[in-house]
C-alpha cells in the first residue's frame, strides 16, 4: 500500500502568495509554478504545495485535505477553527479595524451602538461587539467593505489595514483595533501524530529562515584588551566567538546580532577598537 505525499495548503490569490512562495523557496525546496498551476510537487521533499482560496485553507487542513496550511490568523479566528498552529511567520501583518467616515462623530467602538457595521469579518466583529456589550447591527459584505458607508449600508466597517491608504482614498478613519493578523502555519491534528518528524523538519526549515533574515553576521579584527568592551556591545544569540589572530595581541570576533542593530553598533564597535568590520547576511539559523 502506498501512502500518498504529504500536502501543503497556501493561498492561490493575495498578499500572502508572494511572500509564502518565496519562504518556502528560501527554505530550500525545490518546487515549480505556473499561472494556473493547482499543485506543485517538490523536488527535494515529500510533499505536494496546493494552491488553493486562502478562505478554504482552514477547512482544508482542518479534514485532512491538506496535512499543513499557510494562511491569515483572521481567518482561523473568523471560523473558530481549534486546529493546531505550529507557529506565526512574520509577515502578511495587518489589522482588523473599526473605521468610521472622516466627517463623522464617532470616535470610540461604543458610539457606535444601535448603529449598523458591515465587515467580511462577521463572527470575530459580533465577538468583538458582545465582549463589550455593544449593541450594533453586523451586516454581512463579501468584498470592498469601504465603500459601505457611502453607499448607505452601515455607519463603520471592521476590515483589514495593513498600510490604510485604501481607507484615506474612501474617507474612512479608523478608531479602534479588533484583530492583529499575520500568516500562520497550520497543522492537522491526526497528520501531526503520524508525521510528527516531517512536521519538525518542515518547521526548523521555516523557522531556520524566517530567523536568519532578522540577524547578521559581525566580524571583526580587535586589540585582545578589548575584547571585555567589545563583548558588552554584541547583544547576540550567545557568547561571541573569540579567536588568536596570526599577529600578537590581536583577536578576531565573530558575533550574530539582530540586523536592526548594526548600523547603531558599528560607530560604538569602531569606537572600542574594532577594524576590518565585516557584516555578512545570514541564509539560515537554528539557535
Amino acid at each position: 500500500m502506498t501512502t500518498r505525499r504529504l500536502r501543503l495548503a497556501i493561498p492561490n490569490k493575495g498578499r500572502l502568495v508572494e511572500p509564502t512562495v518565496n519562504l518556502l523557496r528560501n527554505a530550500g525546496l525545490v518546487f515549480e509554478t505556473g499561472e494556473r498551476a493547482l499543485v506543485a510537487r517538490v523536488q527535494n521533499f515529500d510533499l505536494d504545495i496546493l494552491f488553493v482560496r486562502t478562505n478554504d485553507i482552514v477547512e482544508f487542513v482542518s479534514d485532512g485535505v491538506a496535512e499543513l496550511g499557510i494562511t491569515g490568523l483572521d481567518l482561523v479566528a473568523e471560523t473558530g477553527s481549534d486546529v493546531p498552529q505550529l507557529r506565526t511567520l512574520g509577515y502578511g501583518r495587518c489589522r482588523l479595524t473599526i473605521a468610521v467616515p472622516n466627517d463623522s462623530p464617532f470616535r470610540a467602538a461604543e458610539d457606535l451602538a444601535g448603529l449598523r457595521v458591515a465587515t467580511s469579518h462577521m463572527n470575530i466583529t459580533k465577538r468583538f461587539f458582545e465582549s463589550r456589550a455593544i449593541p450594533v447591527e453586523v451586516i454581512p459584505v463579501s468584498g470592498a467593505a469601504e465603500v459601505a458607508p457611502r453607499l448607505g449600508l452601515a455607519e463603520a466597517i471592521v476590515d483589514l489595514v495593513s498600510t490604510g491608504s485604501t481607507m484615506v482614498v474612501n474617507g474612512l478613519r479608523p478608531i479602534e483595533e479588533v484583530f492583529a493578523s499575520e500568516a500562520v502555519l497550520l497543522a492537522n491534528a491526526a497528520a501531526q501524530q503520524v508525521h510528527g518528524p516531517i512536521f519538525d523538519s518542515i518547521q526548523t526549515m521555516l523557522s531556520a529562515t524566517l530567523a536568519a533574515r532578522d540577524r547578521k553576521y559581525l566580524m571583526m579584527n580587535a586589540p585582545v584588551g578589548k575584547a571585555a568592551e567589545l563583548e558588552d556591545l554584541l547583544p547576540g544569540l550567545e557568547s561571541p566567538s573569540v579567536i588568536p589572530l596570526a599577529h600578537e595581541g590581536m583577536i578576531a570576533i565573530h558575533a550574530v546580532v539582530d540586523a536592526d542593530a548594526v548600523w547603531s553598533l558599528l560607530p560604538r564597535l569602531k569606537a572600542a577598537g574594532a577594524s576590518g568590520i565585516l557584516i555578512l547576511p545570514i541564509e539560515k539559523l537554528v539557535p
